[in-house]
């Protein structure tokens, strides 16, 4: 057991859409990352995706809606439901997905989730 400083963990890397490891909860990760930019659209099929913005804002495009989220905000997009994070500045975003899940819901185009 130990604390986690986000902003300690945030300030290791400045690569966007990379998501780090910060700790494990039950059989979820825990991440933080950056965003800027866009995300390809896409789809998790078996599990819900969160996001809890820490700094910044963001946009969540879904099929037939757009959502900002600010800091301090919260958005969780169901599992089946295509979507994609966008930010026109840098913005600082913790996610929680299950441990093995990719980021973009294909393993041939996901990212690796170093730990730091």
């Amino acid at each position: 057991m130990k604390t986690v400083n986000l902003a300690e963990k945030l300030a290791q890397f400045t690569s966007h859409w990379d998501p780090h490891v910060v700790a494990d909860y039950n059989d979820n990760e825990v991440m933080v990352v950056r965003f800027q930019g866009e995300f390809p659209f896409h789809l998790h099929e078996d599990t819900d995706d969160f996001f809890l913005v820490l700094e910044g804002e963001m946009i969540m495009d879904l099929e037939d809606a757009t959502h900002p989220v600010k800091a301090g905000e919260l958005f969780i997009v169901p599992k089946g439901v295509t979507h994609r994070p966008r930010a026109a500045e840098e913005c600082k975003v913790l996610l929680i997905e299950p441990k093995g899940v990719p980021n973009t819901g294909d393993p041939a185009t996901a990212t690796s989730k170093p730990r730091i």
